[in-house]
């Protein structure tokens, strides 16, 4: 089964756990394995979610980016950091 990170905006979101577990589910019935980064505990300086989060992007083989990932800046450099290894980039609302 492909293993697949979820990534979009969290900061100033507040329904955010709610999208992010929606693609979740939606990933998950197409068979996939979900690397969700919305379960990691609250209240972390920013900076610290990173190398959990690229650890996560190293270990899954797609990407799943949600509507808005464009105007954040953790979403833009999990994208970046995904582009660098070569990732499948697949965007929400895209078949």
């Amino acid at each position: 089964m492909p293993v697949v990170y979820i990534a979009g905006p969290i900061t100033g979101i507040p329904d955010y756990k709610e999208k992010f577990s929606k693609a979740e589910q939606r990933l998950k019935a197409e068979g996939n394995i979900v690397l969700n980064p919305t379960v990691l505990p609250a209240g972390m300086p920013y900076e610290s979610y990173f190398p959990i989060c690229f650890a996560m992007i190293d270990a899954a083989e797609k990407m799943y980016f949600l509507h808005g990932w464009e105007k954040s800046q953790g979403a833009r450099f999990e994208f970046g950091h995904a582009a660098s290894k070569r990732k499948i980039m697949m965007f929400e609302g895209e078949t």
